[in-house]
């Protein structure tokens, strides 16, 4: 299985998950043009994409789906209510006819050969959804734009091949920093972002030896930056209760300008 984020930050959003028979992008929260040039570094043709899988309705994650969708027809799958949100966004214009596949959360479907495990997230979006996604070998998750986390979060990433996890602000860069008062608490919320400290904490409670490859993601353009992000979530490894060190976790943090490198798992 390979695993590549082709964007991700709060300007927008696009990972690839795929293997030989399938192949599959994760929101696509940027330009088609942006989009293209990431399947063509990854070898793969917009047609040959098995289907799009959509988190929610916010723009940084279906920013390229209307122009993308209408060129390859490629079938996009969401929950009622993102679909229900892809539907009311005008900016996208219109989605060809059959194109959206409602998927309920807590009830796992397959493409080619993964199988597709949709779980609920708590973001201020109208029914947003986190994946993992499964073949006979490996696993991987998106685990991205989630205010809080909870048993029911980890229990959907234990056991991972591979995570996106958000990183998404620094607590104390967000809070002396430009945004209004009310966006700050939006984001500090339940249904808001997870900082860096509580990113590192869900780490620790989904870390085992199997996991190969920790991309952080969803990084704010504000309130955080790589090296700050990087950094503080290996000291929540190394400080919290398990048995790793910071420096034992294969971890990257993905730009939202550029591809990271191909992770094959």
């Amino acid at each position: 299985m390979r695993l590549c984020s082709i964007a991700s930050g709060s300007s927008g959003n696009c990972i690839y998950v795929g293997d030989e028979d399938t192949h599959l992008l994760v929101d696509t929260g940027i330009s088609k043009k942006r989009i293209e040039e990431g399947l063509h570094n990854l070898g793969i043709k917009g047609d040959e994409l098995t289907g799009i899988l959509i988190t929610h309705e916010h723009i940084d994650h279906i920013q390229g789906l209307g122009v993308f969708s209408r060129k390859y027809e490629i079938p996009v799958y969401a929950t009622p209510g993102t679909i229900e949100g892809i539907r009311s966004m005008k900016s996208l214009g219109k989605i060809p006819e059959g194109l959206l596949h409602e998927v309920e959360v807590d009830r796992a479907f397959s493409l080619g050969d993964m199988k597709i495990s949709p779980f609920a997230i708590s973001h201020d979006a109208r029914q947003p959804s986190g994946y993992r996604i499964d073949n006979d070998k490996k696993s991987v998750a998106v685990a991205t734009d989630l205010g809080m986390y909870d048993e029911y979060t980890v229990e959907h990433l234990k056991g991972l091949s591979g995570v996106v996890l958000e990183a998404n602000h620094d607590i104390h860069m967000l809070e002396v920093g430009p945004y209004p008062y009310v966006l700050k608490r939006r984001v500090m919320g339940d249904k808001g972002h997870l900082s860096n400290e509580l990113s590192g904490r869900l780490l620790c409670d989904i870390l085992h030896d199997g996991l190969q490859q920790v991309i952080l993601g969803h990084l704010s353009k504000e309130n955080n930056y790589a090296e700050l992000a990087y950094e503080t979530v290996k000291l929540e490894v190394s400080f919290g209760d398990n048995p790793y060190k910071g420096e034992d976790i294969p971890m990257m943090v993905a730009k939202r300008d550029q591809m990271s490198e191909i992770i094959t798992l």
